[in-house]
């Protein structure tokens, strides 16, 4: 009794744990007592990308597969579920996302997260950042104007990235009249890789207080492993409430970068060589000092970072570069491709099937149905308050497809209090008492559910990883019911076996409570022999034998009709 009482405690609190949950979000986080609905039941918002191609490039079929995989990623990661990427024609990109997105999700989309390092060659103004792994650079303000230096004609080829002879008299001028204003309509992030870049890093108002002259692409964004964001920390360990990047490199990137560094880290700190600026779509987003040779490939990108503007940069370096650079051709808003129709018909076919399981449990359980259509009932608040959680927190959208996995979930938690059910009612036939029966059937019971979730669940899984779009939101949905499935299984249904095994009605064996020892009949003891329920008088055994025999199998028949034969040939 104390253990089933337990049991019903611990759901009660995980019940009002999500209710309070999901009235956090309510209250203070933006959320709702109802799932966010996806694309093809609600409509949302439809972006068309289309290529910035140079004179005379082309787009290829790689290309874009390779540019939709990397949308579809980043889109995943900022959390927005049941998205569909698709190319259109031979060059664009069709996104469709559910609802109306937020800013940042539209610049993960956007921004074509095209990365370069390039040493710089002259610049503007002082060092503001530092490549050193840990902590930024203090400002160094005797940085000399770039026009000191530029105005030298070459007089060699250029030996490296950072050598000065790539100036030549026209970049020069074309350097001196660039207007930073003018930098969105100048093609940076199309610019040769290997020829210098003039271009600018741009204020989080917008504005343009940073002009440079940089070398060729010296490392690219394609040897990115993999990209984090988090809070910088300081030389103690203590954090210095900056948000950085951090950055790591597979080995062609880290055997680069440190080359690169190495021959940055001998210029002096006030020389424009002895910094190294990350370009992003053509835009300097950072240009620290070097202050230490960078071995391991695990740089750091400090500046003007907030949490989400780290957050975004951060995935769209670890999904990769673009191929391509993009401009966003139109954004608009569609409607449901579905409708509220198709809604209606999906829950009416899952509230069809919820009423033939119970009736087939009446029929087959009679008032033991009740413990069948309690724990349905509880199931469903628990799946319900978990789907508006992830709404809420991982921007899960309940699709048509989802909704086929919650119906679905119905069959799969009624095979599991089936299994249950006919485990109690073969210790019954076996003759223990209802209280033994619920416990030694428990045992057996457990381990039959436990091994047909965990099918399902790796099947959902597998579903999950591998699939997009719907078929993904139905493998969720699949394996959040079938999680709920063991936990209503243990924590309700069980428990209130338990309790009703005490009480007269069921524990005396009621003809309509399901659990009528005499009804269910006698019990296969092995080698065809069978024997009625302990503590059942003679004249109560036909209908037990009847029933064993229905339960005898072809090769056990024969067995039986074999015995019989030669018990008669002896009383012969």
């Amino acid at each position: 009794m104390k253990k089933a009482w337990r049991s019903l405690t611990w759901l009660a609190v995980i019940i009002a744990g999500l209710i309070a949950l999901n009235g956090a979000g309510v209250l203070f986080g933006g959320g709702s007592w109802a799932p966010k609905l996806a694309l093809d039941l609600e409509g949302g918002t439809q972006i068309i990308l289309a290529p910035k191609l140079e004179s005379g490039q082309t787009v290829t079929t790689e290309q874009l597969d390779q540019a939709v995989s990397i949308i579809r990623q980043r889109i995943d990661a900022s959390g927005v579920s049941e998205a569909e990427i698709n190319t259109q024609g031979s060059q664009n990109i069709v996104v469709s996302i559910p609802g109306i997105p937020d800013d940042e999700t539209l610049r993960r989309i956007e921004s074509s997260a095209k990365l370069e390092f390039r040493p710089v060659i002259y610049t503007d103004v002082a060092a503001t950042s530092a490549i050193d792994g840990s902590t930024p650079a203090p400002s160094d303000t005797s940085t000399p104007a770039p026009e000191d230096g530029l105005s030298t004609t070459p007089t060699a080829a250029p030996t490296d990235a950072s050598d000065p002879n790539w100036v030549s008299p026209a970049l020069l001028a074309q350097y001196q009249d660039f207007d930073c204003a003018t930098l969105d309509r100048a093609a940076t992030n199309v610019a040769p890789i290997d020829a210098p870049l003039i271009t600018c890093e741009p204020n989080a108002d917008s504005t343009y207080s940073y002009k440079y002259l940089l070398g060729p692409v010296e490392v690219s964004g394609e040897t990115i492993s993999d990209a984090t964001s988090g809070l910088i920390g300081g030389p103690n360990g203590v954090s210095t409430g900056q948000w950085g990047v951090f950055i790591t490199f597979d080995g062609t990137g880290t055997e680069q970068f440190s080359q690169v560094t190495e021959r940055l880290y001998g210029f002096p700190q006030n020389d424009p060589r002895n910094r190294f600026a990350i370009v992003l779509d053509g835009k300097v987003i950072s240009a620290p000092t070097t202050q230490g040779i960078i071995t391991d490939g695990k740089p750091q990108i400090s500046g003007s970072f907030t949490q989400d503007t780290a957050k975004t940069l951060a995935d769209q370096l670890k999904f990769g570069a673009l191929p391509l650079s993009f401009v966003v051709q139109s954004n608009d808003t569609i409607s449901a491709t579905l409708g509220s129709s198709q809604l209606v018909s999906g829950l009416l076919a899952g509230l069809i099937g919820l009423v033939l399981v119970v009736l087939y449990s009446l029929l087959q359980y009679r008032a033991l149905a009740f413990v069948t259509i309690s724990s349905l009932v509880v199931a469903g608040i628990l799946t319900y308050l978990v789907v508006t959680i992830l709404s809420w927190r991982e921007g899960y959208r309940l699709s048509l497809a989802g909704v086929a996995g919650l119906i679905v979930a119905i069959g799969i938690t009624a095979d599991s209090f089936i299994v249950y059910f006919e485990r109690i009612r073969d210790e019954l036939r076996d003759g223990r008492g209802l209280e033994g029966a619920v416990e030694a059937g428990w045992k057996r019971a457990i381990r039959t559910i436990i091994a047909s979730d965990t099918v399902n669940f790796l099947a959902a899984g597998i579903l999950i990883v591998l699939a997009v779009g719907n078929v993904r939101g139905f493998a969720i949905t699949l394996g959040i019911t079938t999680i709920i499935d063991l936990v209503v299984v243990a924590l309700f249904t069980h428990p209130v076996l338990q309790l009703i095994a005490r009480t007269r009605f069921f524990g005396e064996g009621h003809r309509l409570s399901g659990l009528d020892s005499r009804a269910l009949g006698a019990v296969y003891r092995g080698r065809a022999q069978f024997r009625a329920p302990v503590g059942i008088p003679a004249n109560k055994q036909l209908a037990s034998s009847k029933e064993a025999a229905k339960r005898q199998t072809i090769a056990e028949r024969k067995a039986a009709e074999a015995d019989s034969a030669r018990t008669k040939g002896k009383d012969s």
